[in-house]
């Protein structure tokens, strides 16, 4: 039986974005739920994914965040399961919609289109067992749709109670700014949030999406908080990994960046967890929910035992002096136009202003 956890190491709730809703400060990510799609290993099968809900629960949190694509429904299949179990009004639902859920026949099946949005939605409805959805999210920029199309789709699913809120994932920092003015232009619902690949390895979008997201009020949800595993420090300087879910990455040239860089922002964060007896992950966690464009960041787990050690980066905090060890070991390159804009605006910062393009978020 698992160890009860005390309130004080618990989950904290934060309003995402610039909305009136609450949500864990650690989401749980449930594209581990279900077999794969894509063939990574590791998945949970239904027994252990609402083992791991359940124990998500025990810690606090209330944010759940899956999408139709994962395993072509089979996440959000297993997550409806289980929600059926459970008080509906308690937890915060978030899925995507964009990916091609048919067949490539189906020309029509894929996008952002009125027509797959509003079919996405009812299919992810039937598959979650429930009758709204809290954050309904784009899962990537669709350049064969016009905005104008997808975001009045959103609101209509907002104004007709299938949605509470919108949001958009994987967007760069030009398309999160056309998203903001036409939705402000067409006088519809804002959206709330930005799920984004974020962590101490992957910083890019400091320079500017996250500019929008902090003018605008949007919330940033980091995903891949860890870089894949990188960041719990089990791989080492100069090996390359073969096993788990960081081999299969790595054999595909994916979330690896095995840099001497990266290395170097491991070994920190492996000392501050020495000193403060936290593991490398914690560490890693910590800083990203010290960030304050974030408002909640999604973990995944495919074992208890993995799920409480990311859960125990709350119910304490990194220094100043430590998250400035960590933000100067990390801090991405700036390469033109970024170095002169930060460079010739450092003493240029007016408080008053709302607009915060000109200076960096670190």
């Amino acid at each position: 039986m698992a160890a009860p956890i005390p309130d004080e190491n618990k989950v904290n709730y934060q309003f995402l974005g610039r909305s009136g809703l609450k949500v864990a400060n650690i989401c749980l990510g449930c594209m581990t739920f279900g077999e794969s799609s894509w063939g990574l290993p590791g998945q949970s099968d239904e027994d252990l994914s609402h083992q791991i809900l359940n124990r998500y629960v025990e810690w606090g949190g209330n944010f759940l965040d899956t999408a139709d694509v994962y395993g072509q429904g089979r996440s959000e299949t297993i997550v409806g399961k289980w929600l059926e179990t459970q008080p509906r009004d308690k937890f915060v639902i978030a899925t995507k919609v964009r990916g091609n859920m048919g067949t490539q026949e189906n020309v029509n099946n894929v996008g952002l289109s009125r027509r797959h949005i509003t079919e996405g939605i009812d299919r992810s409805l039937q598959r979650l067992h429930t009758d709204f959805v809290d954050l309904y999210q784009a899962h990537q920029w669709d350049a064969g749709t016009p905005l104008e199309e997808t975001l009045r789709t959103f609101d209509d699913l907002v104004r007709g109670g299938k949605v509470r809120y919108i949001g958009v994932s994987n967007f760069n920092g030009w398309q999160m700014e056309r998203v903001v003015n036409t939705a402000r232009t067409l006088g519809i619902n804002p959206i709330i949030s930005l799920q984004q690949q974020y962590s101490l390895a992957s910083r890019e979008s400091e320079f500017e999406a996250f500019q929008v997201c902090k003018s605008a009020g949007i919330g940033v949800l980091p995903w891949s908080p860890l870089k894949g595993g990188l960041l719990t420090g089990k791989v080492k300087r100069g090996v390359q990994p073969t096993e788990g879910r960081i081999g299969w990455a790595a054999q595909r040239g994916g979330r690896g960046n095995f840099t001497d860089k990266t290395f170097d922002i491991v070994e920190a964060a492996e000392a501050i967890a020495k000193s403060r007896g936290r593991t490398t992950a914690q560490v890693s966690l910590r800083w990203l929910l010290q960030r304050d464009v974030v408002s909640s960041v999604i973990i995944g787990a495919t074992k208890l035992a993995q799920l409480d050690d990311n859960m125990a980066a709350n119910g304490w905090s990194l220094t100043a002096e430590e998250m400035k060890q960590l933000d100067d070991v990390s801090a991405p390159e700036a390469t033109y136009p970024y170095e002169g804009i930060q460079r010739q605006n450092g003493d240029r910062v007016n408080p008053a202003l709302q607009d915060v393009y000109v200076r960096s978020i670190a």
